[in-house]
């Protein structure tokens, strides 16, 4: 007799995921895994800071901080990469730890690092909210990215922490390897476009055009990992048609094919954020 093989609920959906290349890899997998096509378009690169001595003035001087604030993964690995190059001791200091997420928390505590506080939201403002009793009259060390908004800090300082911002890590333009998947969105030819961050969004916008993506949203679903990206791409005018419950490729996976499991689901779904998390 023949065997029908069950269809995989992403099948014959092509995706593009617009994260940097080494961050990828869990959610391209998981998405091939659902058998969708993943089209990788890496956006957003991350490179060393130009000058370095601010981070590493920070660095040396650990020991004066009450705090250390990990705001993504990419800060807490550039963070750690620095000190290990500077040969500085890890437990150097010995400030609290504190992540705006699991995902971050997870980095660090990978690395070694004793994460005491995770947001419960995981925004800066969930971050400093849930820090603000915490941090009154203590000196907080930020790295962050060259492009990192201002309100963490803002908020910190308000709640009447001492802020030191460095930069620890930068944003530089995609490579080339990311234009032959963008001629595939501009040409409409996908089903959902995966973004990760405000930041890989505007680098979108850059390349695509705002007038080609509001075109492109009456069949191209934008999917945000979390209410911040999804807040970016809603203050542009678009609708964000998928929003996982939590801010995790396995979340973000879950949602896309909940998403395309509904009879003629496509990019023009109402901006509801139904998909696990309620509207912003």
């Amino acid at each position: 007799m023949e065997q029908h093989t069950p269809s995989r609920p992403l099948d014959g959906r092509r995706i593009v995921v617009t994260r940097a290349p080494e961050q990828a890899v869990e959610l391209a997998r998981l998405l091939a895994e659902h058998g969708a096509e993943v089209l990788l378009c890496p956006l957003v690169a991350f490179e060393a800071p130009a000058d370095m001595r601010p981070l590493d003035s920070a660095l040396h001087s650990l020991s004066e901080f009450d705090w250390l604030l990990f705001t993504s993964q990419n800060a807490v690995r550039f963070f750690e990469d620095r000190r290990r190059e500077l040969g500085i001791p890890f437990h150097w200091g010995h400030p609290r730890v504190a992540a705006v997420g699991p995902a971050t928390a997870k980095a660090a505590r990978d690395l070694g690092y004793g994460v005491g506080f995770v947001a419960k939201e995981p925004t800066g403002r969930g971050l400093a909210e849930g820090l603000a009793e915490n941090v009154a009259g203590k000196s907080v060390l930020l790295p962050r990215s060259d492009l990192a908004r201002p309100d963490l800090p803002k908020l910190l300082g308000a709640a009447g922490a001492r802020v030191t911002e460095v930069v620890a890590y930068r944003m530089v333009a995609p490579g080339a390897e990311a234009e032959q998947a963008l001629a595939q969105v501009r040409a409409g030819h996908v089903d959902a476009i995966a973004l990760a961050s405000p930041s890989a969004f505007e680098r979108l916008a850059e390349q695509v055009g705002m007038v080609t993506l509001h075109e492109l949203t009456g069949h191209v679903a934008l999917a945000a990992i979390g209410p911040v990206t999804a807040d970016a791409i809603r203050q542009a005018g678009l609708p964000v048609a998928i929003v996982p419950a939590k801010p995790s490729a396995e979340a973000l996976v879950e949602a896309l094919a909940a998403h395309f499991a509904k009879s003629g689901s496509r990019g023009d779904e109402s901006d509801d954020g139904s998909e696990g998390a309620p509207p912003r």
